[in-house]
């Protein structure tokens, strides 16, 4: 018997050793698991965003942006918005300056090169109108007389109805999406620079040349649009959202946010922000533009629409 004691010691030995390893491996990878659940909960975005181009979408990229930054899960985040037109923030996202390039139209239309490596993320729908300074006396222009004012062959408003006044051309740079919108949709084609006229980059500067210059003509997007400027309508129909949705007023654009490649997750975050419900609802309409969910048509980059 006393023979069998070291044998019955060391098999008792290796049991509770056995026990002892099977507890610790259990435990071990459930704390461990807990605290990378724990640690991805608390986890939260940061980085800084750069999003650089058109001014007409400017104003819901910035209100947008600071409700975003406001979030306790994106108070890391930091947002930045800048203008300079459409073609300044396309070649900045292309050339890797800015996270987000702000466009009024498709990349293609204004990059010669790097389109294809831009992801469209389309925001918003924006109706652009012609606004003139309210003692004109002018309503309603149709196409022919808009062609003709912009290409200098109508210089008085008196030649359209108006007062006996000479006609001030508040125009808008090259690289303005807002402008190769309006002279695609509102004119049909591409104008030069007329001796006499004024170019400003700015929407909020144009709406004020406009507003103060005796006899001046220009053109917002809808969001910039108060009663210090007259609206006018285009063919007789009037810019508003119904006409945009069911594709009678022409002279709309989509509302692009680039980025170069798939965006980065506190970049995704952003994006996805400004298409929630939360903002196409409220800040989009609050703001003059049109959700992309309640357009009744499409346009592709040729302008070709379809319902």
């Amino acid at each position: 018997m006393l023979k069998k004691w070291p044998f019955i010691l060391m098999t008792l030995t290796m049991v509770f050793a056995l026990a002892a390893c099977g507890t610790s491996n259990n435990a071990a990878p459930q704390g461990d698991a807990a605290k990378g659940t724990d640690k991805n909960a608390a986890a939260e975005l940061t980085g800084n965003i750069l999003a650089v181009g058109s001014t007409a979408l400017q104003p819901l990229v910035e209100q947008a942006g600071q409700k975003f930054m406001a979030v306790d899960k994106y108070k890391g985040i930091s947002v930045q918005v800048q203008g300079g037109g459409s073609g300044t923030g396309l070649t900045q996202v292309s050339g890797g300056q800015a996270d987000i390039g702000n466009s009024d139209v498709f990349a293609k239309e204004k990059l010669e090169s790097g389109a294809d490596e831009l992801v469209d993320h389309k925001v918003a729908v924006v109706a652009m109108s012609t606004v003139v300074n309210p003692k004109v006396g002018v309503t309603d222009l149709k196409k022919d007389q808009l062609v003709q004012i912009f290409t200098g062959k109508i210089t008085n408003w008196k030649e359209v109805g108006g007062a006996d006044q000479k006609i001030v051309i508040v125009n808008r740079p090259s690289s303005s999406g807002t402008r190769a919108t309006f002279e695609k949709y509102a004119l049909g084609q591409k104008t030069e620079d007329l001796p006499g006229s004024i170019q400003e980059d700015s929407s909020g500067t144009v709406k004020k040349l406009v507003a103060e210059t005796p006899g001046a003509i220009g053109y917002l997007a809808l969001s910039y649009i108060d009663n210090t400027v007259t609206a006018l309508k285009y063919d007789s129909v009037e810019a508003n959202v119904e006409n945009v949705e069911q594709g009678k007023y022409p002279v709309w654009a989509y509302e692009h946010m680039y980025t170069k490649g798939e965006p980065k997750e506190h970049v995704k975050a952003f994006l996805d922000y400004i298409l929630s419900d939360e903002i196409q609802k409220s800040d989009v309409v609050d703001l003059g533009y049109i959700p992309v969910s309640g357009m009744k048509v499409k346009r592709d980059a040729d302008g070709n629409i379809t319902k």
